[in-house]
């Protein structure tokens, strides 16, 4: 939040989540990007994986700690998807479909 000449600005900063579904797990794995085409290009890389399956592994990294990896087993992943999410109270666009507006 910024205070400029006794008016009170609001910064939205988003993020774009990329969130992978894997088989038997009841938490998903969650990865970040702060532009919208390099999380468009990561879910791209994930579902092409998933498509052509010559791929057994996939690693994920974190944008902000360099050495922070994850590796996923590509035949487990069972679901992606790509959703905005903004910084002020944690709020979010809804993910999944949804007929509301």
């Amino acid at each position: 939040m910024f205070v400029c000449k006794n008016q009170i600005v609001i910064r939205f900063l988003k993020v774009y989540s990329i969130e992978l579904t894997i088989k038997l797990s009841p938490l998903p794995l969650i990865v970040q990007r702060k532009e919208h085409r390099d999380a468009q290009r990561l879910y791209a890389e994930i579902i092409d994986s998933i498509k052509k399956g010559n791929q057994r592994f996939l690693e994920l990294t974190c944008e902000k700690v360099e050495d922070k990896k994850i590796t996923v087993l590509v035949s487990e992943i069972i679901a992606v998807q790509i959703y905005e999410k903004t910084s002020s109270g944690g709020s979010s666009k809804r993910p999944g479909f949804s007929l509301q507006n």
